[in-house]
């Protein structure tokens, strides 16, 4: 079976950004896109709508699959696009979709009022559980979105990609993360800015005597330590420029802020279940919900 860029689609705007980010990707990775529309045993659109009948629904659905297609094929030449529809719940059958694909990539309602993305709980789900890359993108997301400003100051799409943004855990450094923020970074031939933050000392150390020289020792050597598990990934991919980024901090909101000026973020999220289900952790989850470039969730063991 061919790997896709697979994307879920419905009636939402945020589908509608997702489907043309998993488009350019698609191109970028020369795949084709798979657009997947999940059919609810009992769809909601018809209960909230009594005249709505399930006959109708159907024909609708496969009208909105078919023109969301037909408009990719027109807006990106070359394209190979397949479309789908299944049938269940709705995260089941996404989680399920994106064991065959080679990413999966889902919408986000935007960014609510206090500067975070409002997940929605099928998207969570599916980040919570799929052990395939899984990107979420944000509702009005654009192609000029990810790029520099022209020569003019214009948004475009013409321009050279923003860089990548790699948050990573220099304590357990996983392959699988760093070899997609690479590739990421190497076919948008942008920087890669990978972003460590490590704890400040506690207060009782700002009381000790040299606290400024051990403090300096301290952001060296974790400086340090990033450089040295970022080496042989410099050496598998020359051309890539890496931007050694390590702060003190709180590991999430130190990614947060180097991720500003991202064309995609990338994190990761270990592969454990415990008596309470899957687990995202506090800096992917922190990721989500306040990063407003598309964010990219490895899931590695």
């Amino acid at each position: 079976m061919p790997r896709t860029v697979t994307v879920g689609l419905d009636d939402s705007l945020e589908s509608r950004a997702a489907a043309e980010w998993a488009a350019r990707e698609a191109l970028l990775r020369g795949l084709p896109l798979k657009i997947v529309h999940v059919r609810e045993p009992t769809p909601r659109y018809v209960a909230r709508t009594p005249l709505l009948d399930l006959e109708s629904y159907q024909h609708w659905v496969e009208r909105m699959a078919q023109e969301s297609a037909d408009g990719i094929r027109l807006r990106h030449p070359g394209i190979e696009v397949i479309t789908e529809q299944l049938t269940g719940t709705v995260a089941d059958v996404l989680c399920e979709a994106a064991g065959f694909c080679e990413l999966l990539v889902l919408g986000s309602r935007g960014l609510g009022v206090l500067g975070g993305f409002m997940v929605g709980s099928v998207s969570l789900a599916v980040v919570a559980r799929a052990e395939r890359p899984v990107v979420l993108v944000r509702a009005g997301e654009q192609a000029a979105d990810e790029h520099k400003m022209d020569p003019a100051g214009v948004p475009s799409a013409a321009a050279p990609f923003r860089p990548v943004v790699l948050g990573l855990d220099i304590d357990h450094p996983d392959e699988t993360l760093l070899e997609f923020a690479f590739n990421a970074a190497a076919r948008r031939k942008s920087p890669l800015r990978a972003v460590h933050g490590w704890p400040e000392p506690p207060t009782s150390f700002y009381w000790s005597s040299g606290r400024a020289e051990l403090y300096d020792s301290l952001g060296r050597g974790q400086a340090a330590l990033l450089s040295k598990v970022l080496r042989p990934w410099r050496q598998k991919f020359p051309d890539v420029e890496v931007i050694e980024a390590s702060r003190s901090g709180n590991a999430a909101q130190v990614l947060v802020n180097d991720s500003r000026d991202a064309s995609l973020a990338v994190v990761g999220r270990r592969i454990r279940t415990g008596s309470f289900g899957a687990h995202i952790g506090h800096v992917t989850h922190s990721a989500l919900h306040h990063i407003a470039a598309p964010v990219a969730v490895i899931a590695h063991s």
